[in-house]
């Protein structure tokens, strides 16, 4: 299943929506109460009824989730990406947060903040948590895996690499564009073998396989139980491959009127057009 959060565009309170993407261009609504995070929690996805069915044309697609309580993101998780990084491969993974404030979605627009001048692009993998885990074993660790979806883990290099540690440069809003869909767990059959890549402006600037990283899904979810609680509808976006704007020679950096698309196999592609921002 793909399953979106999507307000109807003729719908003036924009009410927040939970459906399934039907073939190409249609959307069913699911007879569920709150958010996508709401209807994973309360389990048994495909039990829900369908309601009125939109055209996707005539639906806003948000962020397939906007209320998560965690978004966990792994740095420097393949192994050329360590290399352009210029740093050490790492022996544990390194953790960095998002918060709520960064998600955006499919086909929206992501501000670039005036202080930023070396803002880059990062396509991921992100796991999507769909049931409480704590001290999950590595044998039992994909039982606890809802779905996935594609995040941009959009990031201020020269915020990010000069300061004592990296989450201003990471956290600003509108810097992680997620989408435009999760995939269900069922629909990805190995999560360690999918193509993933990124383009800016038409140009293909990443272009890799999960099977590069350096800790895979299963050994993420299992680590990160034994520190804190996963909840259903917590992300874990699992690091990008080499590519970014940073390792370039010359270094290239987005800007105003930039159009990314972040693809992952099996999952699709979230495109986003960057801008000034826009002080009011």
């Amino acid at each position: 299943m793909k399953l979106v959060q999507f307000y109807d565009r003729q719908d003036e309170t924009r009410k927040i929506q939970v459906g399934v993407l039907r073939g190409e261009d249609e959307v069913g609504a699911l007879n569920a109460k709150g958010t996508m995070r709401d209807v994973i929690e309360a389990g048994d996805v495909r039990a829900l009824e369908e309601g009125t069915v939109y055209r996707l044309s005539d639906v806003k697609l948000l962020s397939p989730l906007t209320d998560p309580e965690k978004i966990v993101c792994i740095g420097l998780n393949y192994h050329d990406h360590v290399i352009e990084s210029n740093m050490q491969v790492p022996k544990v993974p390194v953790l960095f947060p998002k918060y709520n404030n960064c998600l955006t979605g499919h086909e929206d627009e992501v501000a670039i903040p005036a202080e930023v001048t070396q803002c880059d692009y990062e396509v991921e993998l992100a796991v999507v948590i769909g049931k409480t885990a704590k001290r999950v074993p590595l044998e039992s660790a994909m039982e606890y895996v809802f779905g996935y979806t594609v995040l941009n883990d959009v990031s201020a290099r020269d915020i990010q690499l000069n300061e004592p540690q990296w989450t201003r440069g990471k956290a600003i809003d509108g810097f992680a564009p997620t989408g435009p869909w999760i995939v269900t767990a069922d629909e990805i059959a190995g999560p360690g073998k999918l193509g993933i890549s990124l383009k800016l402006n038409g140009e293909t600037m990443q272009d890799s396989n999960t099977k590069e990283l350096i800790f895979d899904v299963p050994y993420l979810v299992s680590f990160l139980s034994n520190t804190m609680t996963l909840r259903p509808g917590d992300i874990i976006s699992t690091g990008t491959p080499p590519g970014v704007g940073m390792g370039k020679k010359p270094q290239v950096w987005l800007k105003p009127g930039d159009v990314v698309e972040a693809t992952v196999e099996g999952i699709g592609t979230l495109r986003n057009t960057f801008v000034s921002e826009r002080i009011r």
